[in-house]
């Protein structure tokens, strides 16, 4: 037995009777009840799954609206148009195209009076208006109204479209030298809505076996690797019950569901290898089952509950952001972390007492020696020697190589997702584009929502015709002769729509939205005796959410750092550490925006992770990517930070501790991280352009966490601070305290 090992041995007291002392602190007392009843703990945590599960399904789950995500003058008007009930609310768009040259007006009759009489036996359908010709001849537009009913009882457009696209697509296979399609917001929101549960499904069908199969490699044996996956599996399960139910509070953006998915894997793997391991070397050393996880709860399990609430407060940053769609996904984040702390402090002791020492079988044949506790590895022995040596060169370094892949961030746009950026792989927004380009006033388009009194109604169109005129002279939007104007049913909301060339993200439409809400509009209806007037659209929406980032993620920011810096003081009593941490995370975070602009805003990533750049980064990333990756890192700072401060109590020098926790943390930490690089590189392969940027964003993070700042820039810190880092008179205390032990 080594020195380190017989003061290890040394500093575990005698119980009453000469066994095992009696469990100190909430972490020790609950994995040894857990550990006394594991049979009940097992039961309890499998029925809350299923109750929590079965309870969502009953309640529902409540989805946000529109207006649920937007900001600023774009979210009035878009509660103005939302509270009011349009005719053309539910009008799907039927394009018939010639595939090439002039569709003949004829065949154009044909299919349109076909038509008609497929959607005359509809119940959804109230009204199919006149068809309109394109200007090339080549395409015909027919709008088609579905019956959404009005009030509380009005329904959703993708809910009553179903039997009007099987009727489309009837007609579609009856003329197959046409195209015949449909668009509108029923049909595209349908088909994304299958297009992300697909995507789902993908993410959760490949992640879970690329992390069973690393597990299976890091330890050798199946019910040590299938343990932690099934922990992870049963916590989001748990969590999405959860967030179900609490969505009659905060209602579900439709991201949700994939971030538990990602943070449920993540956090409960990672938390689930750091029971284990240590379990493993406690056994390694001699120490009793019993004992070995007495140690692991004291040791790795304190880790976990102070990781577990750092992560959380990260997580409820985003509450600070002013945005219900950062509420949802600060909700479904924070519950799955807190059930994987829950389950890793109770359910994990517990199904480790029952399984004892058959946790190593069966073993992996060629992989038996992974059973066993590891020696060092010597690849971090060799990295952490030049560093320790020259810490200081070490950490100039680091830091400049941080700072170089941060760079680019400073050039860092910011940008929504629009129609235009949606994979056009998806069937849908190939019609859209077919759409758009035979008849432009189908695309982009700003909204201008006016509420007034219902006797006022014809005084608001005229205003509104004023201002439709008064576009059109400045030539810089879409052309049309007639405005594009709508009355609500009880007459109290006008809307008129002018519609613009290009993308809605396009430097056309962001002059158009900044000339009509600064001098078009306001010169029009300021005067005016109108209740409210807004400018709203995708353009608007885009802009808004933006500016609103801006100037919440300050805020955001300022609210981690100092409550994580309070979980470090109280977890380490150290101010130094608690700086350094928050140091270290700000920069990971940093480069990690670097590389997202490298990636993203240029083209040369476009063709190896199969999207089409639009200059720019997703609006919300940012926030997102700060608070999760300050969040996930203290998962293994903490353990690292940890293993360090036994190193400390063990006396010695702060280089011999250095040494010692980040050699016995390594395997530990390079297994979470290549599982979570893995689990977050299957979201960069799913379909759309925000999923893609956030599973870069953090593989790249963690990647650059788990090497460079924690193989690097930690131990070189900690050597340079030396015992400054570690408050003298506890350490001495606690030295007296073991020595009188």
């Amino acid at each position: 037995m080594s020195f380190t090992e017989e003061k290890h041995a040394a500093r575990q007291p005698p119980g009453p009777s000469g066994g095992a002392p009696p469990p100190r602190g909430l972490v020790e007392r609950t994995a040894a009840w857990s550990m006394a009843h594991r049979k009940t703990t097992l039961v309890l945590w499998l029925a809350l799954v299923i109750l929590a599960y079965a309870a969502s399904t009953v309640t529902g789950v409540r989805e946000q609206e529109d207006a649920d995500g937007l900001t600023g003058q774009s979210a009035v008007a878009e509660r103005l148009l939302d509270d009011a009930d349009f005719a053309d609310d539910g009008v799907e768009r039927v394009l018939i195209q010639a595939r090439s040259g002039k569709l003949p007006a004829a065949t154009a009759d044909d299919v349109v009076s076909a038509l008609r009489e497929r959607y005359d036996g509809l119940d959804d359908v109230t009204d199919v208006g006149d068809p309109v010709t394109s200007e090339d001849g080549r395409s015909v537009l027919l709008p088609v109204t579905l019956d959404l009913g009005s009030g509380d009882e009005k329904k959703k457009p993708k809910s009553v479209v179903g039997p009007m696209l099987e009727a489309t697509g009837a007609e579609q296979r009856a003329h197959a030298d046409l195209r015949i399609e449909q668009l509108g917001k029923g049909s595209v929101t349908r088909e994304l809505s299958k297009q992300l549960g697909a995507d789902f499904q993908q993410a959760e069908f490949i992640s879970v076996p690329v992390t069973l199969l690393i597990l299976l490699i890091a330890f050798g044996a199946l019910l040590a690797a299938g343990l932690p996956v099934l922990l992870g599996i049963t916590s989001v399960i748990f969590a999405l019950g959860l967030a179900g139910v609490t969505s009659l509070l905060v209602p579900v953006d439709a991201n949700q569901a994939s971030l538990i998915l990602l943070m449920g894997l993540a956090v409960g793997v990672d938390y689930s290898l750091f029971y284990i391991r240590r379990q493993r070397e406690e056994r390694a050393r001699g120490n009793s089952p019993d004992m070995a996880l007495r140690i692991a709860a004291a040791t790795s399990g304190r880790a976990v509950l102070v990781s577990g609430l750092t992560v959380t407060f990260a997580m409820a940053g985003m509450f600070l952001s002013g945005n219900m769609l950062f509420y949802s996904l600060a909700l479904g984040t924070v519950l799955v972390v807190a059930v994987a702390v829950l389950g890793s402090l109770t359910v994990l002791p517990a199904a480790l007492a029952g399984l004892g020492d058959r946790i190593d079988r069966p073993r992996i044949p060629l992989l038996r020696r992974r059973t066993v506790a590891g020696k060092e590895s010597r690849l971090w022995a060799a990295v952490l020697r030049p560093v320790l040596r020259a810490p200081g060169v070490s950490l100039v370094i680091g830091v400049l190589a941080m700072l170089a892949l941060a760079a680019p961030a400073l050039g860092m746009k910011l940008k929504m997702p629009g129609d235009e950026d949606l994979p056009r792989s998806y069937e849908i927004m190939q019609t859209y584009d077919r759409v758009v380009e035979a008849f432009p006033t189908e695309g982009t388009a700003h909204a201008v929502a006016v509420e007034a009194d219902k006797e006022r109604s014809g005084e608001v169109a005229g205003l509104l015709r004023e201002l439709h005129r008064k576009a059109m002279d400045t030539g810089r939007f879409a052309k049309s002769t007639q405005p594009d104007l709508a009355l609500s049913k009880d007459g109290r909301t006008s809307r008129l729509e002018l519609h613009v060339q290009g993308d809605a993200g396009g430097p056309d439409a962001e002059r158009t939205l900044k000339l009509l809400r600064t001098d078009l509009a306001p010169k029009v209806l300021d005067g005016a005796d109108v209740d409210e007037w807004a400018v709203g659209g995708e353009t608007a929406f885009s802009a808004d959410f933006s500016e609103t980032l801006k100037d919440r993620l300050p805020l955001v920011i300022g609210f981690v750092t100092l409550l994580c810096l309070g979980v470090m003081l109280l977890a380490f009593r150290s101010v130094v550490l608690a700086l350094l941490t928050a140091a270290l995370n700000v920069l990971s975070v940093a480069a990690a925006y670097g590389v997202l602009v490298l990636v993203f805003q240029g083209e040369w990533a476009e063709s190896l992770l199969g999207f089409d750049s639009n200059g720019a980064v997703v609006s919300w990333l940012p926030l997102i990517l700060f608070v999760v990756l300050y969040g996930l890192s203290m998962d293994y700072h903490v353990f690292v930070l940890s293993r360090v401060r036994e190193g400390v109590r063990l006396g010695g020098s702060i280089h011999a501790a250095v040494r010692h926790g980040i050699l016995t943390s390594a395997g530990v930490v390079t297994t979470a991280a290549v599982i979570m690089v893995a689990v977050f590189a299957v979201f960069a392969t799913l379909s759309t352009l925000d999923m893609k940027q956030l599973g870069v964003g953090l593989a790249v993070a963690i990647l650059l966490d788990a090497t460079l700042i924690r193989g690097v820039l930690l131990p070189a810190a900690l050597a340079l601070l030396g015992t400054r880092a570690w408050p003298r008179s506890r350490t001495t205390r606690r030295a007296r305290a073991d020595s009188h032990e």
